[in-house]
């Protein structure tokens, strides 16, 4: 995945509603007024962040009428996933001991 691609994505991630908008999505469809009311959205800020999502391309929407349906590109989520994994994927364990081993140590050095 191109750079700016994973920019563009990992932005679209970067906020909690955000990324609780995608996890509804995953189970299928729904509504944009459906996801703001799970999300406790009001109106205006449901659209922003699922246009957000869209051009980040987590999301497709289709049209009902006069609703808008939305669910997660699976293709797209899956390219975020190897991009990371591809930034940091072997150094995971290690990033985890090492974040053990600091919490640990502060931990034993706080005055009891």
């Amino acid at each position: 995945m191109p750079t700016e691609a994973l920019d563009v994505a990992l932005l679209g991630l970067s906020h909690p509603a955000r990324r609780e908008l995608v996890r509804l999505c995953v189970a299928g469809e729904r509504s944009a007024g459906e996801l703001g009311e799970l999300v406790r959205l009001r109106q205006p800020a449901t659209s922003r962040h699922l246009r957000m999502l869209r051009e980040a391309g987590l999301l497709v929407v289709r049209r009902d009428g006069n609703r808008r349906l939305y669910s997660v590109d699976f293709a797209r989520l899956a390219r975020v996933s190897e991009a990371l994994d591809e930034l940091w994927g072997a150094k995971l364990p290690e990033l985890k001991r090492a974040a053990e081993a600091r919490a640990h140590a502060g931990a034993a050095a706080r005055p009891r």
